[in-house]
Parts: C-alpha cells; sequence; structure tokens
C-alpha cells in the first residue's frame, strides 16, 4: 500500500462512499478505487440499518420541510425539491437492480405508507393548508387526507387504538413511500465495486490528508487494531466519512472548509418486534417536531423491514454527546474547534437557546416520559412490548453566513476544493435518500471536463436526468411507475 497511488479514495465505508464507487464503476469503469473504513465492517455508523430510521425521505410525511410561515402560508418548494432528489435515488437504484448489479429489492427497500398525524385544532389547520398545496403536485399524486377517525383506523389501527376524547385530529397518507435498509444498499453497492475491481479496505483509520506539489494527495492512515502505519497517494479524494468528515477535512487544509463547525447530537428509539402490534401498524406516520427540536427530532411511529423482518420504531429521543460517531471520541467536538470556526460556533450556541433547552429535557427525560411521548401516537402502548435502543450519531454544520456571524444548518453540505480534487460531505437527514444527486454533484464539481462526456451515460442510468419531474404530470408518473416497476414499490 505504501507505494500505491490509485485514481479515487473513498474515506468512509457508509452509503455515500459506496454509492459514488458505484457511480465511477459505471461512468468511468477503467479508474481505480481504494476505499478505507475504520471500523471492522461497512455500514455500522450512519448507514446502518439501526442507526436510522430508514425513511427514504421525499417530503411525503415529513413536516419539517415545509413549515408555516409567521403569515400562516404554507409554501411546496423545499418538499418537491426534496422529492425531485429521492426519485433520482429511486431511478439509480432501479437501474442497478434491472442490470443484477444489486440483490433483489426487497432486500433493501419495501413499500411503506407515508403518512402525518397531527392533534389540536391549530395543527389540523396546518395539516389541511399542506395538503391543498400538495394534492395538486405531480410528486405528490394519490395523497388522500382526513379527519376522521374511523378512516385514519383503516389506514393503521394503531393510532386509534385507546384513543379517546374529542380533540380535532388529522392525517394525510400516501402509499408510494417506502422504508429502505441503508445499511444492505451500502452493501450491496460496494460489493458491486469491489467485484469489478475496486479495493476495500477495513479496519483502517485515515489520519491526515496532504496535498502533494502534482496535485495528488498522501494519505496517512493506520490500523484500528495493532496502529501499523500506511500510505498512499490519491488523484482525488472523497470523504464520506459521516461525523468524522470535518476533522479530515481540516486536516486537508483547504480553505473551503474553514468556517465550518459540528453541533452532534445522538438518538435513541424505543422498539417492538411484538407480532401483534406490529401487524397493526404498516406506515411511517410523522408528527410535529416540539419547540426547539431539530428537523431529525420529528417524531414518529415507523415501519422498518431489516433482513426481511418487521418491527416498529418511535422515536427519536434526542441527546448529546461530544463525539462526532458512534464509535467515537469524547475529544472530537472539542478537537473540531479551529480559530476560523469558534465564533460561528458560539453564535450558533447564542442563537439556538430553544435546541440547547430541547435537548438537556430530552437527556434527563425518564422511560415514562418517553413512553408518554409514544402513547400520542398509540395510546395503548405498554412498557413492556418495547425496549430502548440507541441510534447513531448526527453532526449538524454550523457555518458562516453572510448575514450573521453563525449559522445552524439542517441538513447536507458538499464541501470542495477550487482543484476539484478532494471533496467531503457534512451533514444529515435526507442524507442517504438523497445520495445519488449529492454524489452526481460531487462528480460535476470536481470533474467538470469529463461530467460531459459522461451525460450520455448519465441518462441511461436516470432518464430524468437534468429535467424537472415536477414541470410535466406525465413524465413523473411514467418515470415513477418505471422505478417502482423494477424495484417491486406499490405506485
Amino acid at each position: 500500500m505504501n507505494a500505491k497511488t490509485v485514481d479515487v479514495a473513498l474515506i468512509g465505508g457508509g452509503i455515500m462512499s459506496a454509492t459514488l464507487g458505484a457511480l465511477i464503476k459505471q461512468l468511468q469503469p477503467d479508474w481505480s478505487i481504494q476505499v478505507f473504513e475504520r471500523l471492522g465492517e461497512v455500514a455500522q455508523e450512519s448507514s446502518n440499518a439501526w442507526n436510522n430510521a430508514g425513511t427514504g425521505h421525499a417530503g411525503l410525511c415529513e413536516l419539517n420541510y415545509m413549515p408555516q410561515a409567521p403569515d400562516g402560508s404554507v409554501e411546496a418548494s423545499k418538499a418537491v425539491a426534496i422529492n425531485e432528489q429521492f426519485q433520482v435515488s429511486l431511478q439509480f437504484w432501479a437501474y442497478m437492480v434491472a442490470a443484477k448489479m444489486l440483490d433483489a429489492p426487497t432486500s433493501f427497500i419495501n413499500s411503506t405508507p407515508h403518512m402525518t398525524f397531527v392533534w389540536g385544532q391549530d395543527n389540523v389547520e396546518y395539516l389541511r393548508k399542506r395538503f391543498t398545496v400538495l394534492k395538486d403536485e405531480p410528486l405528490f399524486a394519490g395523497m388522500e387526507y382526513s379527519e376522521d377517525p374511523a378512516v385514519i383506523g383503516t389506514w393503521t389501527p394503531l393510532l386509534m387504538d385507546g384513543r379517546t376524547g374529542n380533540e380535532p385530529i388529522a392525517a394525510t397518507r400516501i402509499t408510494s413511500g417506502t422504508d429502505v435498509d441503508y445499511g444492505a444498499l451500502t452493501r450491496q453497492l460496494l460489493n458491486y465495486i469491489t467485484a469489478n475491481g475496486a479495493t476495500l479496505s477495513t479496519g483502517k483509520q485515515v489520519t491526515s490528508l496532504t496535498q502533494l506539489k502534482n496535485g495528488h494527495w498522501k494519505i496517512k492512515l493506520r490500523d484500528s487494531v495493532g496502529n501499523t502505519p500506511h500510505q498512499l497517494t490519491a488523484k482525488f479524494v472523497f470523504v464520506g466519512a459521516g461525523g468524522g468528515a470535518l476533522s479530515l477535512l481540516q486536516s486537508a487544509g483547504i480553505p473551503e472548509a474553514k468556517g465550518f463547525g459540528g453541533f452532534p447530537i445522538s438518538g435513541q428509539f424505543l422498539r417492538t418486534t411484538n407480532p401483534a402490534i406490529v401487524a397493526r401498524h404498516q406506515a411511517k406516520v410523522y408528527g410535529k417536531a416540539s419547540v426547539g427540536a431539530p428537523p431529525m427530532s420529528v417524531p414518529h411511529l415507523d415501519t422498518r423491514v431489516v433482513d426481511g423482518e418487521k418491527s416498529l420504531l418511535f422515536g427519536p429521543f434526542a441527546g448529546f454527546t461530544p463525539k462526532f460517531l458512534k464509535e467515537g471520541s469524547w475529544f472530537d467536538l472539542p478537537g473540531s474547534i479551529r480559530a476560523n470556526n469558534i465564533l460561528p460556533m458560539v453564535a450558533v450556541g447564542a442563537t439556538n437557546l430553544d435546541l440547547i433547552k430541547y435537548l438537556v429535557g430530552e437527556v434527563v427525560a425518564s422511560p415514562e416520559k418517553k413512553l408518554n411521548a409514544l402513547r400520542e401516537f398509540f395510546p395503548d402502548a405498554q412498557h413492556e412490548d418495547w425496549e430502548l435502543i440507541t441510534a447513531g450519531q448526527r453532526v449538524q454544520v454550523m457555518k458562516k453566513d453572510p448575514k450573521k456571524v453563525g449559522v445552524l444548518q439542517f441538513g447536507t453540505e458538499v464541501i470542495s476544493a477550487a482543484d476539484g480534487t478532494i471533496a467531503g460531505l457534512l451533514g444529515a437527514s435526507p442524507g442517504a435518500s438523497v445520495s445519488v444527486p449529492v454524489m452526481l454533484d460531487v462528480l460535476q464539481r470536481c470533474f467538470p471536463h469529463d461530467f460531459k462526456k459522461w451525460e450520455p451515460e448519465i441518462t441511461k442510468m436516470i432518464p430524468s436526468f437534468g429535467t424537472r419531474l415536477s414541470d410535466n404530470p406525465d413524465v413523473a408518473k411514467k418515470s415513477f411507475a418505471a422505478s417502482a416497476k423494477a424495484l417491486k414499490l406499490s405506485k
């Protein structure tokens, strides 16, 4: 390894590196690819099935993509944009399945209706407005709305089990939603690229990145067990290391990474595998976030399909730890502080007191409080049916802003050097759901000349590439139908 030079080095064995590797293998199969993962197996951090909720984020049920403005209006552009991105991912996965580069689609994606559920008159009025705005959007075709408990009970009985009183409730449902096992998908994508010449090295911790005079990158690493040092050079480096990406981009010294900080948020879920309970809920049901809660902490009761077995998850319950990775270091947060990002980080803390208050409340929340939160969705929930599991770490982006000293940004952020030799990804949800369009963005930024010649091949894999499906209802309908057929999804 010490004398080796590769075309592409992918740091991190998660969904982003796997997706980028698969795209490159399709577009430039002669390029050599080296993947590094610090743990003993791939997909063990945020991509692991139990470290996320498995939602195919398409804006169908996530209310945080359509917040209500101060004047009471509701606007759909962000939800539509997220859905457009998810359609790109669906098309690529469908192409890979049809070409037998991935396993049977049910091994990583399954049809699961996406619902929203709210209570209280103000929330009902908001959801009614949201439905009115979305129902005629091509990518949201088939969405249903009801304020009738009997109707909602037919959609998913669990929501109505034990519910009494006259409080107004409302729900939306769309049957074209999905549950995705991103861990299984990651493993399959990496199996594909390694079967076609890529090299995967697990148990290898990348410690620093240094650019050489010829523009290539010297990568220093060590064995996670034994500390044996190694190094190699790469013409292009992608840092897809989740919460570990910030420190590596900082070590690279690229000016584009200056001013960025990270705010780690941990999470927990309640999970049940009780067949009688699981059978009464076939949906991902999202509610409204608490005041101050980050978007990733919107409460939801989800059907999950992992290794062919169904279960239900409820949460997430947010928490705080200075670790940037579930298997990270207690010094991750303090070690990320630099002279160029300390002011944005302090400013974010000073302007997000609601978030800090929310996190403190979540950290000290009792088991009874967690169960009561679940009972707002499932009134008959009992302690003995549910276990508490720890989810993956999420690191929210803090950065400078033209109008403010610092802002807390939710979502994903691509950072790439001006010369296109290195790029990395920071942030969290919708992350994995939009991995394909995000990685296409990386390729377009870093290989602008090659990208032009790749576009015909990209269009074969992703027929809607370069267009907006939401601008043409007929094309949107046919596109989803084609993806749904290949992936065995409900239309």
